[in-house]
């Protein structure tokens, strides 16, 4: 089942954060489509993974992320 989930990853500022988030996303669910602010500092993701998942994943990466 697919879910939306809207993230706080406060550590990402640039374009290599970004792409780093984005890879991390896609590993953990291939057919996720991901909207990352900047700006904000949010990513929005539409996935079929578990959240936890998602979140454990950008840990792991260091962008630690928590629910927006």
């Amino acid at each position: 089942m697919t879910q939306t989930l809207k993230l706080s990853v406060p550590d990402m500022s640039c374009g290599h954060c970004k792409a780093v988030v984005e890879k991390t996303i896609a590993a953990q669910d291939a057919g996720a489509k991901v909207a990352v602010d900047l700006e904000a500092r949010t990513v929005s993701v539409e996935s079929t993974a578990p959240a936890a998942a998602l979140i454990a994943a950008l840990a792991e990466e260091g962008y630690p992320a928590q629910p927006a």
